[in-house]
């Protein structure tokens, strides 16, 4: 009986080792393609909120990390993604959090034309509940598209809230923490752009190859 569990588990161990060495190989040989998948979907998302048509550069490339748990919603950095054309900065889309969602963090893409206004926001990640929160996405209703070209005036700037708190964006029926989480998390992107415009623009270190 000994030597019969003994066998057992040296047959499971086996077992266990190959398993592993699967699951990693496969995981090494998907790992560039994912990443390209990946890269697609945010060349993507970026091209949604900054039209192609309005830049030059190579947006995915032409980007920086920055840092700022205040306004970014994060302790972790966020990229900013600079679009220009001809060299002269036109936009820059920039991922941040909104840390208060129902459900946990909302990341948000929010890109910001060089005259302070919005050139568009989207939802890149969140856990909101189905057929509530989820309307933040576009493929569940255009309230998104709402930011589009607004402006900022300052922090005390009233209008940067849900109808309920009296503000100009409207909240779903049933579900007020949500946009309320991203109407303030798109507010605190814009006021970062408007502190820090001059040094993100100018700056021409790019984000790819630090992290990736």
């Amino acid at each position: 009986m000994k030597v019969a569990i003994q066998n057992n588990a040296k047959v499971l161990a086996l077992f266990a080792v190959a398993c592993t060495a699967l699951v990693s190989l496969v995981s090494l040989l998907t790992k560039d393609t994912i990443a390209r998948q990946e890269q697609q979907q945010l060349l993507s998302t970026l091209h949604q909120v900054i039209a192609p048509e309005r830049i030059n550069n190579d947006l995915y490339q032409d980007c920086q990390f920055i840092k700022d748990e205040e306004y970014l919603g994060s302790n972790q950095s966020q990229t900013a993604y600079i679009a220009r054309m001809d060299h002269v900065p036109v936009a820059v889309a920039i991922t941040s959090v909104a840390p208060d969602g129902y459900n946990g963090n909302i990341q948000l893409l929010v890109a910001i034309n060089v005259d302070g206004t919005l050139s568009g926001v989207r939802v890149l990640k969140h856990k909101e509940t189905p057929g509530l929160g989820d309307k933040i996405e576009t493929r569940k209703s255009e309230w998104v598209y709402n930011f589009n070209d607004k402006d900022i005036i300052d922090e005390k700037d009233l209008r940067w809230a849900v109808k309920k708190d009296g503000g100009m964006f409207d909240q779903f029926t049933g579900a007020t923490i949500t946009p309320r989480a991203v109407v303030n998390a798109v507010k605190n992107t814009m006021l970062y752009f408007n502190q820090h415009q001059k040094d993100i623009i100018s700056n021409t270190t790019s984000c790819r190859g630090q992290h990736d």
